[in-house]
């Protein structure tokens, strides 16, 4: 019998970000309350911001800690309670997750196909991801950029999510991410990508059969061969 991919476009594993795919963006009113909590002068949330972003690249790669991150981002240490509450207000800007997205994902992942999360998240966001019941329910695996020492896009860190999907052929595995830099890395690695900008439709086309006549042989696709 010979196998057809699961996918319309003959994709056998998926590489997904998390953040602009999966997950939503924080609203402004997140980025009000927690410019609030960190006593930022009213009416400058472009600088808190700027401030937020600054150290963000080596607080994702698990090279500062909660304290020295926001000691950077306020300009000393914060208290233990603040630091907490910092914290938790962070983490809960980036948690809410797009139905639309995790129905199509399930579909797909009931078919068969395996799927790696691969995010830029630091140790604690990590952690409350990993609980979550659609993390749990969805992904083969996930791979943090804080647990890997590196960030996207790191041709080092598309390595590691390739590696979990078991897939030997980059070729056959799409990578999918809301910013162009990071799926041109993937690219250049030989991986196909799916810019992901914030259309479902676009999921669908690549991750859904169009008929019910696509075959997917999960031990021959480990092996990238055919059934």
């Amino acid at each position: 019998m010979t196998s057809t991919s699961l996918t319309p476009t003959g994709v056998d594993a998926v590489i997904v970000d998390y953040n602009g795919v999966a997950g939503l963006q924080p609203t402004n009113p997140m980025w009000t309350r927690l410019a609030d909590i960190a006593e930022w002068p009213s009416r400058q949330l472009d600088s808190f911001q700027d401030a937020f972003w600054a150290p963000r690249n080596a607080y994702d790669a698990g090279e500062l800690s909660d304290l020295a991150y926001w000691a950077k981002v306020l300009g000393h240490h914060p208290s233990p309670r603040w630091l907490r509450t910092l914290r938790a207000a962070d983490t809960a800007m980036w948690i809410r997750t797009d139905n639309r997205v995790l129905d199509i994902l399930h579909r797909a992942r009931q078919l068969g196909l395996p799927m790696v999360l691969l995010s830029n998240a630091p140790h604690f966001l990590s952690d409350v991801l990993d609980a979550t019941d659609w993390r749990r329910e969805l992904m083969t695996d996930a791979l943090y950029s804080a647990r890997l020492g590196l960030c996207k896009p790191d041709p080092a860190a598309y390595e590691h999510a390739l590696a979990a999907t078991g897939i030997a052929d980059p070729a056959r595995v799409l990578f999918i991410d809301d910013r162009a830099d990071n799926c041109q890395a993937a690219a250049e690695l030989g991986l196909r990508t799916l810019h992901y900008t914030g259309q479902p439709a676009d999921l669908e086309e690549q991750l859904l059969p169009a008929g019910p006549t696509a075959v997917f042989c999960p031990s021959a696709a480990r092996r990238g061969a055919s059934c």
